[in-house]
């Protein structure tokens, strides 16, 4: 192969994977959101889940972007790792739809595909149209760059050293292994199955070696998850696992189907005879549909294998556990007014999360406890959660014509949840301050660690009171309430005053003595959020006549 060729090959696979991605991308923004919704709203069932998945990676073209979706959503504990498996099952079917498009000849078409797709991306204003025409440019690109490596790869069969290489590869270990290996480089099954094709239309390639090679490559394509899942959770690692699992098993599978049946590879090459380009694409497509069928009844017991070899911590069953609502479990059946107690319960249930999250925050900033940090960053996705659910059912129940005193309960109740949210928030923040200061355990005094938990502890009593008062609506606790809140605010200006004038003697570092304010401020913005939710309910009249008093009672 000549210098210019070897240059004509990486061009036409970089041309064809800079295709597939923008074909990808162009259909991922011209479907917005709504791929993400399904996948999201996905049920416990399996088969759904498997037809979910098929339909999404034909859609957007690309299975490692749906297993990418499936990870996160695992991560942030939107999907179980039950319902992940259907899905990543239903991408390895979906995945090879582009070898069945690249199996046409359509290299003719290509530049006539690339000039309309050009046209519609650069000319035309309109979002949709834009996307629509990055998809026709990725395919143009997709086709002229199939075109060029079979062109560079033409006197590639003539080569004695190529011809030796390949080989090599009819020995099957050899072949999934390169085709691990490869799929791996390109960190795609798609285009290293297409580039297989290409090969084997070359008269390069057997067909024979080409079916490991596609074994091998269903194997490599785990690599992006893989990569993906060191920067998640444990929940995020074991739906990695999973896809690599599901993709071992699929290969020991199909190994041994086509060793104990080869007339198996006679009833595909049948299907086009005289194509083998044709026949590799098909024998992606039913190789990847046959794994499924088969190991489809035994998918649950993959799932628990992944639990097995990542075992689940009590902190991961703690926070499936909370995810989820207990008391508003059917408020379609119930009755409004239940509906509206129920809500309550709910929201006392996230008020104690947020704040013992707050409580963990301040232990983690002043302990530099990493893991107590992850266990505030859990909590804060379990009350982002069950913020979202409550309010979701909140919002159907005022749609219904409720009595005065359910629909002014059921408005209250939205904005209570949101103080509640930022509580958390807050929260989060402060356990994440610790990354700001080089030494935390050092960089405050004692005296200004001993304010700091002050604070904080005077924060959680005000927090404390607005529950009790919420939950139970117990009004008269009210005055106390706000003394607490005032307090929260006189420490506050107290901490800031004493710690200004420990940075303007230099015995306060000052990127510490930022976090040291912020934080100050973080907490009495807790302790308003808390004032905002002890009021919430009180009637109009009665909290007219609590300001009164308590004028009266701050005047003498």
């Amino acid at each position: 192969m000549t210098v210019t060729l070897f240059f004509q090959l990486l061009g036409g696979v970089g041309l064809f994977l800079f295709g597939m991605t923008m074909m990808s991308q162009g259909l991922q923004n011209a479907a917005g959101d709504k791929l993400r919704m399904i996948l999201e709203h996905v049920t416990t069932n399996r088969v759904m889940a498997v037809l979910l998945g098929i339909t999404v990676t034909v859609l957007i073209q690309s299975s490692s972007a749906t297993d990418m979706m499936v990870i996160g959503f695992v991560n942030s504990g939107l999907m179980e790792i039950a319902q992940a498996i259907g899905v990543i099952m239903g991408a390895n079917i979906g995945t090879t739809v582009t070898a069945q498009i690249t199996a046409f000849d359509l290299g003719a078409f290509a530049p006539t595909l690339l000039f309309i797709g050009c046209v519609m991306f650069l000319f035309l204003k309109k979002p949709v149209v834009k996307h629509i025409g990055s998809i026709i440019m990725g395919f143009g690109m997709l086709f002229v760059g199939i075109s060029m490596i079979k062109q560079a790869i033409a006197p590639l069969a003539e080569s004695p050293y190529f011809i030796s290489f390949m080989s090599k590869l009819e020995s099957p270990p050899l072949a999934v292994l390169f085709g691990v290996a490869f799929t791996a480089l390109l960190q795609s099954s798609s285009s290293s199955v297409v580039i297989f094709q290409a090969f084997a239309m070359q008269g390069i390639l057997n067909y024979d070696t080409a079916v490991y090679l596609v074994i091998g490559a269903a194997i490599g394509s785990v690599t992006p998850n893989i990569l993906a899942s060191l920067t998640t959770n444990r929940a995020g690692k074991r739906t990695a696992l999973l896809n690599l699992l599901f993709n071992l098993f699929r290969a020991a599978l199909l190994c041994t189907l086509i060793n104990v049946f080869p007339q198996f590879l006679k009833m595909i090459q049948a299907l086009s005879p005289d194509d083998i380009g044709r026949q590799i694409a098909n024998t992606h497509t039913i190789f990847a549909v046959t794994a499924v069928v088969i190991l489809f009844p035994v998918s649950k017991y993959i799932a628990r294998l992944t639990e097995v070899l990542i075992p689940v911590l009590p902190e991961e069953t703690r926070s499936r556990r909370e995810r989820q609502l207990i008391y508003m479990v059917d408020t379609l059946n119930t009755l409004p007014a239940i509906t509206i107690r129920q809500a309550m319960l709910e929201c006392e249930r996230l008020g104690k999360i947020a704040r013992d999250n707050l409580k963990d925050a301040v232990q983690a900033f002043f302990e530099v406890d990493e893991e107590l940090v992850q266990r505030v960053d859990t909590s804060e996705e379990i009350v982002d959660y069950l913020c979202h659910e409550i309010a979701n059912r909140l919002i159907e129940l005022r749609a219904m014509e409720l009595p005065e005193a359910d629909a002014f309960r059921a408005s209250e109740l939205t904005l209570i949840l949101s103080d509640f949210e930022r509580i958390s928030d807050h929260a989060q923040n402060i356990a994440h301050y610790i990354e700001k200061v080089e030494k935390p355990k050092e960089a405050f005094s004692k005296n200004a660690r001993k304010e700091m938990i002050r604070l904080a502890e005077q924060t959680n009593v005000t927090i404390d009171l607005s529950i009790k008062i919420f939950a139970n609506e117990n009004f008269e606790l009210l005055p106390e309430a706000q003394a607490s809140e005032d307090a929260v605010n006189e420490i506050t200006e107290e901490v800031v005053e004493k710690h200004l004038t420990r940075m303007m003697k230099g015995k306060c570092e000052p990127t510490a003595g930022h976090v040291y304010t912020d934080m100050s401020a973080e907490l009495e913005r807790c302790s308003d959020h808390a004032m905002n939710i002890a009021k919430a309910l009180v009637p109009r009249k009665l909290m007219e006549d609590l300001e009164m008093e308590m004028e009266m009672e701050a005047e003498a």
